[in-house]
């Protein structure tokens, strides 16, 4: 299998130049001016457009079992989704349904819901919802099967929540065995009380959510992460940070020499909480936690990427349908299925209002949305740019297309989009993954199950 593009705009995280870029037995072999290929190889031309490194989304769901229910999507269908967006690797979170089942059961289990079945490739962080000596045997054993990553929660009481001493072990164990510790920061009793404060004032609607999750909420979670982590120098990564006071929480402990690196969601860059107020339960669809903020947020968060202050952009996707899923909480906010799924839209969306609205330079864009995760989640340089050796995951981007984001063309499983009806400029003309077509045009021309599970060794820094 032999792959040249000619003729592209190169674009990583630090460089754009014009040149031909080859790839052979999945990974780049060269780069350069006027390339030849033998007969036999597939030729794309990329006159006019870019050339990225595939794309990497650092934080989604595709199997989840969550609030009763489970996710709608399949690796069959998120990673031809994910491919279509430009997305060439994913980071799925294994979140096992019971704190007591044991680790390496749900390891095992996520492992076999991808395994032959994702058209990209794809790798995982390991949930940590307890911690004692037999738990800490098994998360050893994960690490040494290629998951150099925890996620761990500091919200949903009485499921995925864990208490202060689990987080001081979790803390030193990662440090012990050099992995990065993903968290959800919020404070899980503040929560449920806010939870019962509202519902017992009738205030039952999804826009009453926001209120039982407010900024100080969350950014009391990255205090509290950051407070633990210090006193370990656990190296430490927040999940969806939305709002202002969030960011300044984690900003402030950098200064003081934490180790810690910010994350951001697409959907906090383009939507906010007026969305979860739309009337007759069409709020529910942009329920997701920590929630959509006040519309000025966004610009907090635009500079922050544009200083890179904000290291990646992912998208927490977990697909729950409007109709027979988030209808759970018709008469509960509490029991809404949280997410806004955009793992097919992230990429379009952070070039159309980010780059092509001048908010962020070509670069930065790369940075954000591919290389940074690869290098924080030990992937570079296999993955996250263009160079001799590394994978041959690389997308052509058409800056001139010009479409509209509908359910009714999208390639999840579900029955709504959060962005119906928005226009998007440039898309992904043709993706590659280790040096094979995915996708032409906008359609999937790839091949389901050819997804390899990424290995990752602990970084220990």
């Amino acid at each position: 299998m032999s792959l040249l593009i000619k003729n592209g705009n190169i674009v990583t995280a630090g460089e754009n130049y014009s040149a031909d870029i080859y790839a052979e037995g999945e990974q780049i072999t060269r780069i350069g001016k006027n390339l030849d290929a033998p007969p036999n190889a597939t030729v794309i031309d990329a006159t006019g457009k870019y050339v990225f490194p595939g794309f990497i989304d650092p934080h989604v769901h595709i199997y989840l079992p969550f609030m009763g229910t489970y996710a709608k999507d399949t690796y069959e269908s998120a990673s031809k989704a994910a491919l279509v967006g430009g997305t060439t690797t994913l980071i799925e979170m294994i979140c096992q349904a019971s704190a007591q089942e044991p680790m390496r059961d749900g390891f095992e289990l996520w492992m076999g819901k991808a395994v032959g079945k994702s058209a990209c490739d794809f790798t995982f962080h390991q949930a940590v919802t307890r911690l004692d000596q037999d738990t800490a045997g098994q998360l050893t054993d994960i690490v040494e099967s290629g998951v150099s990553s925890f996620k761990i929660f500091l919200a949903y009481k009485g499921a995925f929540d864990m208490t202060d001493k689990e987080l001081y072990d979790t803390l030193a164990l990662a440090k012990k065995l050099g992995v990065v510790v993903t968290a959800h920061c919020e404070n899980a009793d503040l929560v449920l009380e806010l939870q019962k404060k509202y519902l017992g004032e009738g205030k039952t609607g999804p826009e009453y959510h926001y209120w039982s999750r407010p900024p100080r909420v969350e950014a009391e979670g990255v205090h509290h992460l950051a407070t633990f982590a210090e006193t370990h120098g656990t190296h430490i990564y927040i999940v969806h940070t939305s709002c202002k006071e969030s960011l300044d929480e984690a900003m402030a402990a950098a200064e003081r020499g934490v180790n810690i690196q910010i994350e951001t969601l697409i959907q906090y860059l383009v939507l906010d909480k007026s969305y979860a107020e739309l009337p007759n339960f069409e709020g529910a669809k942009y329920v997701m936690s920590p929630p959509l903020r006040d519309k000025a947020n966004q610009e907090v968060f635009w500079n922050a990427l544009r200083k890179r202050y904000v290291s990646t952009i992912a998208t927490d996707h977990a697909p729950f349908d409007f109709v027979g899923q988030k209808e759970m909480g018709r008469d509960d906010f509490t029991k809404i299925p949280n997410g806004i799924p955009s793992l097919e839209d992230r990429v379009n969306l952070l070039y159309t209002h980010g780059v092509a609205a001048g908010r962020i330079d070509l670069n930065t864009f790369v940075d954000a949305a591919s290389t940074q995760a690869a290098k924080i989640f030990g992937m570079f340089p296999r993955k996250g740019t263009i160079a001799i050796g590394s994978d041959a995951d690389l997308v052509v981007y058409d800056p001139n297309y010009r479409g509209t984001i509908s359910a009714k063309t999208q390639h999840i499983n579900l029955d709504y989009s959060a962005f119906e009806g928005w226009e998007i400029k440039g898309r992904p003309s043709a993706v590659t993954v280790r040096g094979e077509v995915a996708v032409q045009d906008g359609k999937f021309v790839g091949t389901i199950g050819r997804g390899q599970f990424v290995k990752r060794e602990p970084n220990h820094f």
